[in-house]
């Protein structure tokens, strides 16, 4: 099972699916797999491999009862391509790592900022939520007001440029934020579960809830099977049967 655990994982890195208009996320590294969180656990007594159906059960046991330890020896390395409406609710999970795009050095292309597809309402019970959504007829003059938004504001960046400004102070006539930028992102399996758990759930904002979406079903997933399915059991559905695996 370890090489194909180590199969899987390495069969993941440079794949970039798409989410939202122009944005994308792209597996830059892993380090570990199912094996290496089981032998983490196990080396607390010098133990070793007993085999898949112990070894599976073992991990089960591992966060049904939260141990979570030896979730932390395994990592991901992402490279993120998202609107700053996604990374303002994303850099609040400070157990990741962060280096991210700098307008001081690059410049912004002129498409470059996110429209979203559909205009969602406002919550009236919910301060931090939406619920519903404008009809197409309904939202379609906000999308040309924002297409008309970002064509003025990218004009005036670029004319600022031109005009000698330095990148760091044009860059305030950009929509703050739509505006794309691109980041490599970093995280242990533990807390990967934890942001996984509370961006993936249907209160979550839309445009970080696809985002760690597509992370789970295209790297967590298949990365660590025997950990996700014992994360959909114990996490994701905690009143579920809740017996170890057979």
């Amino acid at each position: 099972m370890t090489e194909q655990h180590r199969s899987a994982a390495g069969g993941l890195i440079g794949k970039r699916v798409p989410v939202l208009d122009k944005g994308w996320i792209e597996l830059q590294d892993v380090m570990g797999d199912d094996m290496a969180i089981v032998s983490a656990a196990r080396v607390s007594f010098m133990g070793e491999s007993k085999g898949d159906e112990k070894d599976k059960r073992l991990l089960f046991r591992l966060l049904k009862d939260h141990h979570t330890s030896p979730f932390e020896q395994v990592e991901f390395k992402f490279r993120v391509r998202a609107p700053v409406v996604t990374w303002w609710q994303w850099v609040r999970h400070r157990t990741w790592q962060f280096n991210a795009q700098s307008g001081r050095y690059t410049p912004f292309e002129e498409n470059d900022f996110y429209l979203p597809d559909t205009w969602r309402k406002q919550s009236p019970s919910n301060k931090q939520a939406s619920r519903g959504a404008l009809t197409d007829e309904e939202g379609a003059p906000f999308s040309a007001a924002a297409l008309a938004h970002f064509e003025e504001g990218y004009r005036l960046y670029r004319a600022a440029l031109d005009a000698g400004i330095a990148r760091e102070l044009a860059r305030v006539y950009l929509p703050g934020f739509a505006v794309y930028y691109t980041w490599v992102c970093k995280v242990d399996a533990h807390n990967l579960m934890h942001f996984l758990r509370l961006r993936m759930a249907a209160d979550a904002q839309y445009e970080i809830r696809v985002y760690a979406q597509a992370i789970y079903e295209h790297y967590f997933k298949p990365a660590l099977p025997w950990t996700a399915e014992a994360f959909e059991k114990f996490i994701l559905q905690p009143d579920a049967e809740t017996a170890s695996p057979t």
